[in-house]
């Protein structure tokens, strides 16, 4: 099947350094339970994971916010931690209390789990579907969660306050930990290698809880890994873009832009859009960052807070995006709205 160029799809172009206006847009987590026919599904399918390693409902659920919306691009619905499931954790979701990991390498070794790759395969399977059904001029999206972040999950055994565990074990013992760090940048290479030759067209890395760390264990946890798997997806797959999503790095956030070599980098809600613009490499393409909670509350607010984002970045390339994932409770004629200012 041929695959369109990058001109004929805003999003990628971008992506690639080009600026486009009105800028290119999607939504972290636009394919999810915001929406009831994501609901429906669910309710029809079973659990969370269920769906994520379900081929045909994963690949429905990946496109329904396309078919709603026309988002510029499709972002695959899967979930970060089946990274640490193939690398041999046990994962199960809990109604109410989120991701569970076993056993926790706070006090495993390890070299005491056995991988199970066969675990990724339904979601190479989810992309190939999409691929298939995908209009144009939409861009499509793998991603992965940062070893940093994942890291803190596999030591916890689940989302953790401040990751104090993690951070803990990072200082105490740097070499266990780095042994973890140096495991994820392996696998996680790998499941985005085979995620584009799958079919996406780029992939985004989610650091959720790089702002937990002091500058120094930032180097050494966040920029160092980031920068040895952007290598590596450069030379198995030149010209693929590499998003960074260092949420809460605040201040560190130009170092994390000139080390890394991502080739766009994402700016959660707390950045100051001006401040980024003048402090980032210039022409380094930048996606962002409105308030999850602006678009919940709709309006003229949600105009305004559209328009300063914009208004932010006059001559820079920029994705049109939330600064962290939609929620729940987000209006449906909200997101027509956004979408509506922005191409009106």
């Amino acid at each position: 099947m041929a695959v369109p160029s990058a001109e004929t799809r805003p999003l990628l172009a971008v992506l690639r350094g080009e600026r486009r206006d009105p800028p290119p847009v999607w939504l972290m987590r636009q394919a999810g339970r915001y929406l009831p026919e994501y609901r429906a599904l669910r309710a029809q399918k079973g659990g969370f994971l269920e769906l994520a390693y379900d081929s045909d409902a994963a690949a429905e659920i990946t496109l329904q916010p396309i078919r709603r919306f026309g988002f510029d691009g499709a972002i695959l619905f899967s979930d970060i931690l089946v990274i640490p499931h193939a690398m041999g954790q046990d994962l199960r979701f809990e109604a109410g209390e989120g991701p569970r990991l076993s056993p926790t390498l706070v006090d495993h070794a390890l070299d005491s789990l056995t991988a199970v790759p066969e675990r990724l395969e339904p979601i190479y399977g989810t992309i190939r579907r999409v691929r298939a059904q995908l209009p144009a001029a939409t861009t499509f999206l793998g991603f992965a969660g940062s070893p940093w972040t994942v890291a803190t999950y596999m030591v916890a055994g689940r989302g953790s306050k401040e990751q104090a565990e993690t951070r803990r074990m990072a200082y105490r013992d740097p070499q266990a930990f780095g042994a973890i760090i140096d495991a994820l940048v392996d696998h996680t290479a790998d499941y985005l290698s085979k995620q584009i030759e799958a079919g996406v067209d780029a992939v985004q890395l989610f650091d959720s809880w790089s702002g937990s760390l002091a500058p120094k264990e930032f180097e050494r946890w966040v920029i160092a890994p980031t920068v040895e798997l952007v290598n590596r997806i450069h030379a198995r797959h030149p010209g693929v873009p590499v998003i960074g999503f260092p949420k809460g790095a605040g201040g560190k956030l130009p170092a994390y832009a000139r080390e890394t070599g991502a080739d766009v980098v994402g700016l959660d809600e707390t950045v100051d859009p001006v401040w980024a613009d003048a402090n980032l490499p210039a022409d380094l393409p930048v996606q962002g960052n409105l308030d999850p909670l602006a678009l919940i509350a709709g309006g003229a607010r949600l105009d305004e807070a559209i328009d300063a984002i914009r208004g932010a970045f006059p001559q820079r390339p920029h994705v049109f995006n939330l600064g962290h994932g939609i929620l729940l409770d987000t209006p449906i004629a909200h997101v027509e709205q956004l979408l509506a200012r922005l191409r009106g």
